[in-house]
């Protein structure tokens, strides 16, 4: 008998030492991407700087003096690309410096606001809650509180986020309910001046590899070299990544929700392609293209606090 249960509890103990193991790792894992904030800000600018040497200064700046035809393409392709960066930019540090939205202090849900969500509450002994039995509570036992609706804890920052997708290192923050327009923004504008960069210097890549004498420095002809490989790559990068919430958006859902719900055949929070786009952009079409919402639509829509999000009739009547 003790030969059978010897290589069994063995075997428990070398799990256990795994797991504690994984999750050191996990950890020391979440610890470097803290770390990564200010390196990942400044990656970004740095491909701004060589990107706008590379367009501005080294080719359709001095292109302005030409005369003619080309003054007049050099001065289109340059107020394009600075409408477009400044939006870029815009949309950047408004995903960085917003907060992704967090469980407000002593949250308790309403009556049926969770009914119907994925999992039970857990803990409630540390807590003076008593549940409805026919309601489905979720609690965060790293957090010690309630979860609201579509809140996720994440590890990184360490605390639980309304309507979480992801924390991303390029922004250095999480993506949540209150930056998550933002962030699409910020997309959407990284695509097209990217794809205007590498349309732009297109001709001036192709001159590398023409047997004529290229005019230019070897730092700035580098330099532009640099900035057409830099853009073609997040351009196409970029583009899927776009396309991917653009389903998501559609479907008005997140990409850990989309992971979880892969086996439910429904979702309660899928109103339609318009409203599901009005949940995350707003009504206010002024404001559909800016990251900023109006006072208005931030008054009559309660999804944009990250607390309560409106459902399917046919769920709420389940």
């Amino acid at each position: 008998m003790y030969s059978f249960q010897q290589p069994k509890f063995t075997s428990l103990l070398s799990m256990h030492r795994s797991g504690v193991k994984m999750a050191w790792n996990v950890f020391k894992f979440c610890t470097a991407l803290r770390g990564l904030g200010s390196i990942m800000i400044l990656l970004v600018l740095g491909v701004v700087g060589v990107t706008y040497y590379a367009v501005v200064l080294t080719n359709y700046g001095p292109a302005l003096l030409a005369g003619g035809l080309d003054s007049v393409i050099a001065l289109s392709v340059l107020i394009l690309f600075h409408s477009l960066l400044v939006m870029l930019l815009w949309s950047y540090f408004s995903v960085v410096f917003t907060d992704p939205g967090s469980v407000p202090p002593n949250w308790r849900p309403t009556i049926d606001e969770e009914r119907g969500e994925a999992d039970p509450l857990v803990g409630m002994e540390s807590t003076n809650v008593q549940p409805d039995p026919n309601q489905r509570i979720r609690y965060c036992r790293k957090c010690n509180q309630l979860k609201p609706p579509r809140c996720h804890h994440c590890s990184v920052c360490g605390r639980c986020i309304l309507k979480m997708d992801h924390h991303c290192v390029w922004v250095v923050n999480c993506v949540g309910a209150l930056n998550y327009k933002y962030f699409l923004l910020f997309l959407f504008y990284t695509f097209l001046e990217t794809t205007l960069v590498t349309a732009s210097l297109l001709p001036h890549f192709i001159a590398f590899f023409s047997d004529g004498e290229i005019p230019g420095t070897p730092g700035s002809l580098a330099t532009t070299f640099l900035a057409f490989v830099l853009n073609l790559a997040f351009a196409l990068s970029v583009l899927g990544f776009l396309i991917m919430h653009i389903s998501l958006v559609a479907a008005n859902t997140t990409t850990i929700e989309a992971y979880e719900k892969k086996t439910t055949p429904k979702w309660r929070y899928d109103l339609g392609r318009r409203k599901n786009f009005e949940q995350v952009f707003g009504m206010d079409k002024k404001y559909w293209f800016i990251p900023a919402y109006s006072d208005e639509d931030i008054r009559k829509m309660p999804a944009l606090q990250g607390l309560d999000y409106p459902s399917k009739p046919d769920f709420d009547s389940q």
